[in-house]
């Protein structure tokens, strides 16, 4: 009956080419597939080609004998051949899950030969079990079958290579006799390997954490055991009951990417039980429960009710804003713009009356001013003028020391570069007898519209976090923007950042370089801030530590280089989520007078939570050069947790209240190591905005 079954699957795959019929065949392919295959198919030479139809039969040659290299790769246990073909194709390109005529799939060659790092990668790729195998004994009877037809194959070909003389059909018996002595013992290892294993142990590492106050996350590692087969999918099962009876419910984990599950949909305030269980070949394993035991879904805003911060603050923002709007709308100042449609055409040739406009072209020298310069970059282009300067507008040719909080004002405009031109219009009413500050700032607002003109575009993109100075009187606000687009400018160009600095001729000398030639020596450093200060955190629980210093003019905070829109930090742990419990407990730590103890052998999230918080606290004073013993002195913020759009949460470490922020002149004895900075307080809120 098996054998009928063996012939009909034969049938069924007639069109799937076999693979090589010997360890010399694969190496053969192998060869071919890295001196012809290796590349893409659409590299050749399209032109000798007959056609789409004769292309599409090539492309599917390659594939097909793609398939049967994987199949050769893994039977011959090379496991770089196996993970260049799988970083090479799809697994659709590969078949990866189509039986071959042996009703068998790469991951059952690789896990009944008990090759756990071929199975690993296979696994990893998507690759699945042979539906075929429905039950312990139907993979039994299959592999004695393969067995017996190859023994009765080899046997027959022994018979003909003895009786027969030596000739061309003689020699080609022998190699078919002894492409079928290595396929028996293939299959018989593959069958011993089968009767040798053994079910799974249970995963280790089980652990049970409150992802939500609806849901719960359970994470586990591999069974510790590598005697038995290799695990193919794991089973999370849950339960209000510790005995798992009833049971509430349960998923397969078929992609073992990320030993991780996330249970949805759960009752806030119910404890659930969790466990986990392994698979292969052999069936499940023992189930293993979690630590903690169980978990309450639930959120620390819970234990007093607290709804999140900005809640409607956005919205209240545009409310404001609109209302203004409509106040201004008819204002005498406005009315010469009623009719002028908000477009691009009408970007395009406001940009072209600037360009015939004497006022109205960038710079090419500095004079004694303040001044606006806009980078644009593209991979190591950067966007500059048909001179080949960096696009620079002129703000104020009388104004030689830039206030900090002009600049801080301006910084602010750059969140609303589309509503530039209503901006102007407002302060233009009372610009004749407006102050120095208004002037100033009038006259910025008109810059930024001279810049958008010539450019050709609204969006200039973000403030550099300090202008660039020199001892001329010139100061420079500069604004970055990285163009990931076909995106089309006006009066401007392209050129290799490293071309545009070594053929510049600088007009100043090394002792005493004007702000252009500084800009311009220091462009990699500012994309590089730009670039690292647009990076997003992973999703997590993070430590945080909060260290300002104060000045005449302007408070700054302690950031790292590598990421400044962020506060130096350290992560607890991949859980963003504070339950209620926690929160309690972190509530009762803050407030206690002495130390409260913590039972280091209990298995709750609290003092799991505890563990965590000392790992982390040890590694960020590490990173901020303060020595531990000082630490002791510090607190943890009780008031709230940061949360930065649900993936992403801060717990704050606070030094003691007096050293919070160090004032001008105060001696700070733990200065950080290098890959720090200081930002205005102001500019950090509006990157961590960003």
């Amino acid at each position: 009956k098996m054998t009928q079954q063996m012939r009909d699957l034969q049938l069924a795959q007639a069109r799937k080419p076999p693979g090589p019929s010997s360890p010399n065949a694969a190496k053969r392919l192998y060869r071919n597939l890295s001196g012809k295959f290796r590349v893409n198919y659409t590299s050749f030479d399209e032109g000798s080609l007959a056609g789409r139809g004769e292309k599409e039969k090539l492309r599917k040659s390659y594939l097909f004998q793609s398939n049967a290299a994987l199949f050769e790769a893994v039977e011959l246990q090379d496991l770089d051949r196996v993970q260049e073909l799988l970083k090479q194709y799809s697994p659709e390109e590969l078949d990866l899950n189509t039986p071959n005529s042996e009703g068998l799939l790469p991951l059952d060659i690789a896990i009944m030969t008990n090759n756990a790092p071929i199975a690993r990668a296979l696994l990893q790729a998507g690759a699945k079990e042979s539906p075929h195998f429905v039950s312990l004994e139907s993979r039994s009877l299959h592999l004695s079958t393969l067995v017996r037809e190859a023994e009765q194959r080899v046997n027959e070909l022994t018979a003909q290579v003895v009786n027969e003389a030596p000739n061309a059909d003689c020699s080609e018996k022998e190699k078919q006799l002894k492409a079928w002595e290595w396929r028996y013992r293939l299959y018989k290892r593959m069958k011993a390997g089968f009767e040798h294993a053994r079910v799974p142990d249970a995963p280790t590492n089980v652990h049970l954490s409150v992802a939500s106050s609806s849901s719960v996350q359970v994470t586990f590692w591999e069974p510790l055991s590598v005697n038995s087969a290799v695990v193919t999918k794991y089973k999370v099962e849950w339960s209000c009951s510790p005995t798992f009876s009833p049971p509430l419910g349960e998923a397969v984990i078929d992609k073992l990417k990320n030993l991780h599950f996330t249970i949805r949909g759960l009752v806030s305030g119910t404890a659930y039980y969790v466990q986990v269980s392994a698979y292969n070949m052999k069936g499940w394993g023992p189930p293993q429960a979690s630590v903690p035991p169980f978990a309450i879904p639930s959120n620390w805003r819970e234990y007093d009710g607290r709804a999140p911060r900005r809640r409607g603050q956005a919205e209240a923002l545009d409310h404001l804003l609109g209302q203004v709007k409509t106040v201004h709308q008819h204002c005498v100042c406005h009315e010469p713009c009623k009719n002028q449609p908000q477009s691009r055409k009408h970007s395009v040739s406001k940009s072209l009356k600037h360009l015939f406009h004497p006022g109205s072209k960038f710079l090419k020298t500095l004079k004694r001013g303040l001044y606006l310069t806009a980078i644009f970059y593209k991979d190591d282009n950067i966007l500059v003028t048909h001179e080949d300067q960096i696009p620079v507008v002129e703000i104020d040719d009388t104004y030689s020391c830039l206030l900090m909080q002009d600049f801080l004002w301006f910084t602010k405009v750059s969140c609303m570069w589309d509503e530039i031109l209503w901006l102007r219009q407002c302060v233009t009413v009372s610009q004749s007898s407006c102050s120095c500050i208004l002037q100033t700032r009038f006259k910025m607002l008109l810059a930024i519209s001279q810049m958008q003109g010539l450019l050709g575009i609204q969006d200039l993109g973000q403030v550099f976090f300090e202008p660039v100075k020199d001892k001329q009187g010139n100061i420079l606000i500069v604004t970055l923007k990285e163009v990931k687009t076909n995106q089309t400018f006006e009066s401007v160009r392209w050129v290799p950042i490293c071309k545009l600095q070594t053929s510049r001729k600088s007009v100043s000398s090394p002792e005493e370089p004007t702000a252009l030639d500084t800009l311009l020596i220091s462009v990699q450093d500012k994309l590089a801030y730009h670039q690292r200060s647009s990076h997003a955190l992973s999703p997590g629980l993070y430590l945080g530590y909060l260290k300002l210093c104060s000045a005449v003019d302007q408070i700054r905070v302690l950031v790292p280089e590598r990421l400044p829109n962020i506060l130096c930090h350290v992560k607890i742990r991949s859980n963003p989520n504070i339950s209620r419990e926690e929160w309690e407990w972190l509530q009762k730590m803050a407030s206690a007078e002495e130390p409260i103890p913590v039972e280091p052998e209990a298995e709750t999230s609290q003092n799991h939570l505890f563990q965590e918080l000392q790992v982390a606290i040890k590694e960020l004073m590490t990173l901020v050069n303060i020595p531990l013993q000082e630490a002791k002195d510090f607190r943890l913020y009780s008031q709230e947790v940061l949360d930065f759009g649900g993936q992403v949460s801060f717990l704050l470490l606070l030094p003691p209240s007096d050293d919070v922020c160090t004032a001008p002149g105060q001696n700070n004895p733990y200065t950080p190591r290098s890959g720090f900075l200081t930002l205005p307080l102001q500019i950090f809120e509006l990157g961590e905005e960003r």
